[in-house]
């Protein structure tokens, strides 16, 4: 009886710490989905939405939204982290991978620039959103992905603090020099990594 016991108090401890090695220094687990947003939650129709890339690309694309739903699709099981200090755990998502959008086009830039509805950008390293890191996604927990978290579509790009996967995403420019976005304008840190603390400028 006692082996047993200590066996489930030794399994609850390192679930506990499992858990703990997947939060970033100064975060906290959130177990809702907070709603933070720069300005109006825009509500976009479908039947006008599309999704470009442009910039310094052979040549410009374009997707509907019919179009963009038959594009090949990943389901993706992600932790997020918000530089208000929340983070989620097992956040499950599905979408298109910016390797598939990006692997339609010849560039040679270094530095996408996401714009959204609404008119908030943000910016980052072309290397940041490529190798199965970045999706723009749909669908949030299986639902279509809700306009107050960014829908009809959201990038989503978990390794870097959430305000980089920019809600409301219509499109990428691709660029040779980096451009800060609207909250790295503001002060944010341009690179934003949740383990390296990097909130602010100067961090």
């Amino acid at each position: 009886m006692s082996q047993g016991f200590f066996s489930r108090g030794f399994h609850g401890r390192r679930q506990e710490n499992e858990l703990s090695a997947r939060i970033p220094p100064g975060q906290h687990l959130e177990h809702g989905f907070p709603v933070l947003s720069a300005g109006p939650t825009p509500h976009t129709s479908l039947v006008t939405w599309d999704f470009t890339i442009q910039g310094e690309v052979d040549q410009p694309l374009r997707w509907t939204w019919d179009d963009f739903r038959a594009l090949p699709r990943e389901a993706v099981t992600q932790d997020i982290h918000c530089v208000t200090k929340w983070s989620k755990l097992d956040t499950h998502w599905e979408g298109v991978s910016l390797d598939t959008l990006l692997s339609r086009v010849t560039t040679s830039a270094r530095f996408v620039i996401a714009f959204c509805d609404g008119g908030y950008t943000t910016n980052l390293p072309l290397e940041d959103v490529l190798g199965g890191k970045a999706w723009v996604v749909d669908t949030y927990e299986g639902q279509p992905l809700d306009p107050q978290h960014g829908g009809p579509a959201r990038l989503l790009v978990p390794h870097l603090y959430f305000w980089k996967s920019a809600k409301w995403v219509r499109g990428l420019r691709l660029v040779d020099q980096d451009e800060p976005g609207f909250w790295e304008s503001l002060g944010y840190h341009n690179h934003g990594d949740p383990w390296n603390e990097e909130r602010y400028q100067g961090d």
